[in-house]
């Protein structure tokens, strides 16, 4: 295969480092709108080549990743779709999958048999092309998920494309991954960067966080990612975030009353199911 990776990011970079040196792998192509990180993913080992040009970059390119923040994917698409080969495959890296297919479909007036919507579930909370490590994805899951329109073909061949990344490939429908990703993923992010600001709005927050316990560093770790991903991937699952949202509302205004009822045994029966829970699934969360 000869791989095109648009967006030299933590995700590109990190899927060059992994894919480059495969037998099945010819190449892969660097395309973006600035040459220095690009140049920085050939130093790295990243990439085999790189491009500004989408002309030069996908002339017989068999799949196309997009590695840039939902927010840019209709952008990007509308910029590559006249050089696009008639039989090149093409797939995202995006946190909200029907934000990406509405995309698709409104730049090419329908969903393509040749889109697969991917997402990696593997990254840290630091971004751009030298914060990309060879084995990001080993172990990590990626979610496919094909549409109606997605081919077989297309579908497989991404598959392989990340399993020789060393990931675990799994397949969900658009809206199941949406709202899964929305309790698990995204709602987290958001309760860290609120936490966060409501310190750094504090008077005294340099005090608090001087003394700020490993349970505060722990949680709030993720606050250090980027926030215009972050901001784009909170627009992109909007129905999906706004529901979880009103779950954990509601659920926090349950250990709100707990608390001013001093109701030791209701606080004690959420943490200890928490707790259970927490602990049936630790392998799930440090493999």
């Amino acid at each position: 295969m000869r791989v095109c990776v648009v967006g030299a990011g933590l995700i590109g970079g990190s899927l060059g480092l992994a894919l480059r040196g495969h037998q099945s792998i010819e190449s892969v192509v660097g395309l973006g709108r600035r040459a220095e990180p690009l140049k920085r993913g050939v130093d790295i080992g990243a990439l085999d080549d790189w491009h500004l040009d989408p002309s030069k970059a996908l002339a017989e390119i068999d799949v196309v990743v997009l590695g840039v923040p939902l927010g840019a994917i209709a952008e990007v698409l509308r910029w590559i779709a006249p050089h696009l080969p008639d039989n090149a495959i093409v797939t995202d890296v995006g946190s909200a999958k029907g934000c990406v297919v509405n995309d698709v479909t409104a730049v090419f007036g329908q969903m393509l048999s040749t889109f697969v919507p991917a997402h990696p579930i593997a990254g840290t909370e630091h971004s751009g092309i030298d914060a990309a490590v060879a084995d990001l994805f080993v172990n990590r899951r990626v979610i496919l998920t094909p549409t109606a329109a997605t081919s077989e073909k297309a579908t497989a061949i991404v598959h392989q494309l990340w399993a020789l990344a060393g990931a675990s490939v799994v397949e969900m429908s658009v809206d199941n991954h949406d709202r899964m990703l929305a309790m698990t993923s995204h709602l987290p992010h958001m309760l860290a960067f609120g936490l966060v600001d409501l310190l750094a709005g504090a008077t005294d927050h340099e005090e608090m966080l001087r003394y700020a316990a490993g349970g505060f560093r722990d949680f709030t770790r993720i606050a250090s990612s980027d926030p215009v991903m972050w901001r784009d991937i909170c627009l992109g699952n909007q129905a999906a975030l706004l529901e979880a949202l009103a779950a954990y509302r509601a659920d926090l205004e349950v250990l709100s009353e707990a608390v001013a009822q001093a109701d030791g045994q209701a606080l004690e029966a959420i943490f200890t199911r928490a707790k259970n829970t927490r602990d049936a699934y630790r392998h799930w969360f440090e493999t």
